[in-house]
């Protein structure tokens, strides 16, 4: 009788769980777009997944210090549950480090919905790891003209909090009108978290673990406040050093520095 009790008692924990595992998302609401699990092993999925290095060429704006590379597995792969993003301390092109700064640009690109990351950020001082948005067609302008979202950023000299922001051209770093939220999150270096938008035509919820906690409001006065009217891509990097990450410098005993992925998914409304 007791292991009767036990198992029904396991068997609705199972269902109760699988209802509460959307993750933010009402089924009846969004439909699944795009995804990318990593149930594979190997360099991440060509498919769905390109390699960001054109500022290797001529240094990258926010004078970041590593040397992006292209389907190297000692920076990037999937082990069949998560993919690792890997930043390196070694000479490698005329750079002191090494990283991966992964984009879907061509091969996912949207125009509002949901995006929802769950991952586990690197610490240590001078790493600075992130999940972000660009536009895909840069339709007003370069940077910030055409507008960033940046879904998560952690930089590893402040290891209890990560930040959600957006850049446009009237509200952006350049000149000290960033919008956005610093997040108190003393776990995101040791565990899983799912960090997330829901973008719609005249608003940007940010999301963590589900909890809403921030949201950029579209102001109506053009593309300057409000240039989310285009489709985007997402990325994935691990930068070292540069303007906010290197702040207080970098710590060479952190490497190597590796920010794990369980799963990208993106939604769109049905």
């Amino acid at each position: 009788m007791y292991l009767l009790i036990k198992t029904m008692c396991c068997f609705v924990m199972v269902i109760i769980l699988s209802l509460s595992s959307g993750c933010g998302r009402n089924d009846t609401e969004w439909r699944l777009v795009w995804s990318d699990e990593f149930s594979y092993e190997g360099l991440p999925d060509p498919a769905k997944w390109n390699y960001d290095t054109v500022g290797n060429a001529f240094g990258w704006g926010n004078r970041e210090l590593q040397f992006y590379t292209t389907g190297r597995k000692q920076n990037v792969f999937a082990d069949g549950n998560y993919l690792h993003i890997i930043a390196l301390k070694e000479r490698f092109q005329g750079f002191d480090y090494t990283s991966v700064r992964l984009t879907t640009k061509g091969k996912g690109d949207w125009l509002y919905g949901r995006v929802e990351v769950r991952a586990k950020v690197p610490g240590g001082r001078g790493i600075w790891p992130a999940v972000w948005m660009l536009p895909t067609d840069w339709e007003y302008g370069g940077w910030p003209n055409s507008g960033e979202i940046d879904i998560m950023e952690h930089v590893g000299y402040n290891p209890d909090s990560v930040f959600v922001t957006v850049h446009t051209g009237a509200f952006n770093h350049a000149i000290g009108t960033q919008v956005g939220e610093s997040i108190y999150l003393p776990s995101s270096e040791s565990e899983f978290h799912v960090y997330a938008i829901e973008w719609h035509e005249d608003r940007i919820d940010f999301f963590l673990d589900n909890e809403h906690v921030f949201t950029f409001n579209n102001s109506g006065n053009g593309s300057e406040e409000w240039p989310f009217d285009k489709r985007f891509h997402l990325l994935l990097n691990v930068a070292v050093g540069g303007n906010w990450g290197g702040l207080h410098g970098v710590d060479d005993s952190i490497f190597p520095a590796s920010m794990l992925v369980d799963y990208v998914r993106v939604y769109q409304k049905r």
